[in-house]
């Protein structure tokens, strides 16, 4: 049944769903131990596949905590679930209960009324049908009677039937004789002659006025049934605490009765056992109310900061014969046994919580490390395997679903180390094969004319000595130029066989690339060729990375070549430089023709190329060089609107810290290293 505690809705003992059942404290501290005691070795592992990053240098919670806390949650929930249930339950019988012995008194207090009304009519019609009264009536009818006679015969009437109140009224409503206020003989009442019949009205609260106050009563009004004209009898009981106690009231419920005889609320008004006048004054909002809107309300009100002093009333307002308000009849009911029996509930569920979390924590534990440590074992070996060792095994421990997967793992690692042994053999053949076929290809080239100009020295034998020598001068310059084409090929196979292992310094990116470009300027604006713009878009302040500048230098030489040559009409050459991802990306475009896929796929396979004086060394390089500074790169490009090359490079390299940072290489005026021009 919803209440309302100090103007706010309340629902007996509302407390929230997590406090109900276990103290955060105790939580928190189970949680806590299950959290610490994994932290150092799971929590800012780095090498555990069970963590995602949520922090520089830190690892989330691990598996076996994770399964830990999901079983101490479940605990919690369910014990919370339960304690919640029965303090609901708890809750919902004691609310149906008091209501029930609400219900009960309020129709105690209807039954009283009703016997206290009922008796208060037998005794004004005993007094009515009197054969004194027949007298008086017959005596008032008459003109000029003198009625001063009659003006004690109310008190006695009053006495001889138990009654408070009792007046007689003449015909006219002129009151003869007043048992309560003798003064106001003589004064009209005019409400009573108002109505006609009087015989079958119930018994009703009328206000008295007294003396010294104004009282409440339940009162009859009845007519002498013999009398000529209307003679008037009106008694009553007063309702007070003699009314109240006549209720019977079970353990921890209490009747207040409040008579409304005032247009402010009199805490004096307020009758009743145990109740003082701080008290009452807390009913003033509730009476207000009631004069607002008389019908039945419910409120609790709240004593002191003590829960357990709550109290709920059922206000009964009592109208009066016109529905004028003219008391309240207040049902109290304590909250005192609702609120322990809830503490002591969460006292032993707080109770049951704690063991069971604490036992839970033991055999989840137990559990967890059974589950877990095959599987750190298992990622364990999968790490081995990513960094190389492909002839890593793992302990099987029995034939369940982990020792399956155990199974299969070394299975696998046998399975790769065989594949292994014949891609190695496999790869040997073909590069040998591929270095053969480009060795041939390239050898052949310079080797034709040779043999042409030794068949032209041995022809021109039987020509006379000026002819032959020459054809001897011709033929010698002519061999000259194929072995320098000869010791071109085999420097530029050798430098790539010969790549040297970067020397990490602190580099400016922007500044090395700008060096780089500058070496092929001349040539963007040269006369009688096609002019190539140059749009450069630099991140300014760029952070430095850890570089070697000689191998970064001839790196973005080749692709500015490469750019060049893939623009033999012109275009626009964009350089892009920005911070991505903790990297430094280095955008490299051109506005060429393109690639097609097949291209694409190719581009970086050693001695691919797509130029008719190329080597297929020259990406091969680049690629080389950023693989040993640990970036990437990669190639988009749509035919006939050109390719970009994009490469990212990380700031910091692993190992040592690197030196100082270094001037990037000038560039020299002459033609690009044998690195760069081994371009494709």
């Amino acid at each position: 049944m919803a209440t309302v505690l100090n103007g706010q809705p309340f629902r007996g003992v509302s407390v929230s769903p997590v406090s109900c059942w276990l103290s955060i404290g105790m939580l928190n501290a189970i949680l806590a131990a299950v959290v610490s005691s994994h932290s150092e070795s799971r929590v800012c592992h780095r090498k555990t596949p069970f963590f995602s990053t949520i922090a520089p240098g830190c690892k989330s919670m691990s598996f076996r905590t994770k399964l830990l806390l999901v079983v101490l949650l479940t605990i919690f929930a369910s014990v919370s679930i339960v304690a919640y249930a029965v303090t609901y339950y708890t809750g919902s019988q004691f609310e149906a209960m008091d209501t029930q012995r609400t219900e009960a008194l309020v129709a105690q207090f209807r039954k009283e009324f009703a016997q206290r009304g009922e008796e208060v009519v037998r005794q004004v019609e005993n007094i009515s049908d009197a054969e004194i009264t027949l007298r008086t009536a017959l005596d008032a009818a008459r003109p000029n009677a003198d009625l001063s006679i009659y003006m004690h015969d109310a008190n006695g009437a009053a006495q001889d039937h138990g009654l408070d109140f009792v007046e007689l009224v003449n015909y006219d409503g002129t009151i003869i004789s007043s048992a309560q206020y003798p003064s106001r003989i003589g004064y009209k009442n005019e409400w009573v002659t108002s109505k006609s019949d009087w015989s079958d009205a119930p018994a009703f609260l009328k206000r008295e006025e007294l003396p010294t106050e104004v009282a409440l009563s339940l009162s009859v009004v009845r007519t002498q049934p013999n009398a000529p004209k209307p003679f008037y009898i009106i008694g009553g009981r007063r309702l007070d605490k003699n009314f109240l106690a006549s209720l019977v009231l079970p353990a921890g419920m209490r009747a207040l009765i409040y008579t409304s005889l005032d247009p402010s609320f009199q805490a004096s008004s307020l009758l009743g056992e145990k109740i003082d006048s701080d008290q009452a004054e807390r009913f003033a909002p509730l009476v207000e109310q009631l004069r607002k809107q008389p019908q039945p309300l419910v409120r609790t009100i709240q004593w002191s900061n003590d829960l357990a002093d709550a109290e709920t009333f059922h206000a009964i307002p009592l109208p009066g014969r016109n529905n004028e308000l003219l008391g309240v009849f207040f049902v109290g009911s304590s909250r005192r046994d609702l609120v322990l029996l809830t503490r002591e509930i969460l006292k032993t569920s707080a109770i049951v919580a704690a063991a069971a979390l604490f036992v839970g924590f033991l055999v989840s534990f137990w559990i967890s490390v059974r589950i877990t440590k095959p599987v750190e074992e298992l990622a364990e070996g999968a790490r081995d395997v990513a960094t190389g060792r492909w002839d890593t095994r793992i302990e099987v421990r029995g034939t369940d679903e982990i020792g399956q997967l155990a199974n299969a793992f070394n299975d696998m690692t046998r399975t790769l180390v065989s594949q292994k042994e014949r891609l190695l053999q496999t790869e040997r053949v073909a590069a040998w094969r591929e270095l053969a076929r480009r060795l041939a290809h390239e050898l052949r080239h310079p080797l034709f004319p040779m043999q042409i100009t030794i068949e032209n020295l041995q022809k021109a034998r039987r020509l006379d000595a000026k002819q032959f020598l020459e054809v001897f001068n011709e033929s010698t310059a002519t061999l000259k130029a194929e072995l320098s084409n000869l010791n071109t090929i085999v420097s530029r196979f050798s430098d790539f066989s010969k790549m040297p292992a970067p020397k990490f310094v602190r580099v400016n990116v922007n500044e090395a690339l700008r060096n780089a470009v500058r070496l092929f300027e001349p040539q963007f604006t040269a006369v009688g060729k096609p002019t190539i713009t140059q749009e450069p878009f630099f991140t300014d302040p760029l952070p430095q990375i850890d570089a070697d500048p000689d191998l970064l230098h001839r790196a973005f030489q080749n692709l500015v070549l490469n750019a060049m040559d893939a623009m033999p009409a012109g275009g626009t050459l964009t350089l892009r430089t920005m911070e991505s991802n903790g990297n430094v990306r280095i955008e490299v475009a051109d506005t060429g023709k393109g690639l097609t896929p097949e291209e694409r796929s190719r581009l970086f396979t050693p001695y691919y190329t797509t130029k008719q004086m190329g080597t297929g060394l020259g990406l091969a390089i680049i690629q080389s060089v950023v693989s040993d500074h640990h970036g990437t790169i990669s190639v988009t490009s749509e035919e006939g609107r050109g390719t970009t090359f994009r490469i990212e490079l990380p700031q910091h390299q692993p190992g040592p810290k690197p030196k100082p940072s270094e001037p990037a290489p000038e560039p020299k005026k002459d033609a690009p290293s044998t690195l760069a021009a081994a371009s494709d």
